[in-house]
């Protein structure tokens, strides 16, 4: 059988379709336009959205792939799967509990969003264990640079707030599957802590 089956393949695959076809669809849906750049993904599945069904359901999605990616991914570190795991499952929670239509902000809605950004920046680092995890952590950086962005946007109120969250959010997206993908090709499990040899690829 192969190192990661080709369910995961599948969820992988969708997440970064759901996220991006989501705020597409539901940006084009908005009345008299809606700035990608300054509007964030939450506000097109705020209350009060038009279609908010659009973006709330394309989340949902989005977070139901990640837990089935995670358990997918059997041959790398359970902490680096759980924290995916629990990216996906805060996802779902940012879905579960939109912003208000006043504007006034949701604190479950920005502490789902935080503990789903970080843990999905971060789970690549907690993956593999030893001299193999050097990569893995360049990958986790390379996630957390464009959320220390769109963070610093957010903080400074900056103009550009969605464009970041989007670059952030689409990057997250298409982690796994780029995992997924590379450990399909390699056919084999590289994380000593599990077995130490080659996983056969059928």
């Amino acid at each position: 059988m192969r190192v990661v089956p080709g369910w995961a393949l599948v969820s992988a695959v969708a997440a970064p379709i759901l996220l991006i076809g989501g705020w597409t669809l539901g940006a084009a849906r908005q009345p008299g336009g809606f700035d990608q750049v300054t509007g964030t993904i939450s506000a097109l599945a705020a209350v009060g959205a038009t279609d908010r069904w659009i973006m709330t359901v394309a989340l949902a999605g989005l977070g139901l792939c990640h837990c089935v990616t995670a358990a997918g991914l059997r041959t790398l570190a359970p902490a680096g799967r759980a924290l995916l795991a629990l990216g996906g499952v805060a996802t779902l929670a940012v879905a579960v509990f939109p912003l208000p239509d006043d504007g006034s902000g949701s604190v479950p809605h920005t502490l789902a969003a935080a503990v789903a950004f970080g843990a999905l920046a971060l789970w690549p680092a907690a993956a593999r264990a030893g001299e193999r995890r050097v990569p893995w952590v360049g990958l986790a950086v390379g996630l957390l640079v464009p959320v220390a962005w769109f963070v610093a946007e957010m903080a400074a109120d900056g103009g550009r707030v969605g464009l970041a969250e989007r670059v952030a959010a689409g990057a997250e997206a298409f982690a796994p599957l780029l995992v997924v993908t590379a450990l399909r090709r390699t056919g084999r499990s590289r994380w000593p802590g599990r077995t130490g040899r080659t996983a056969p690829d059928r």
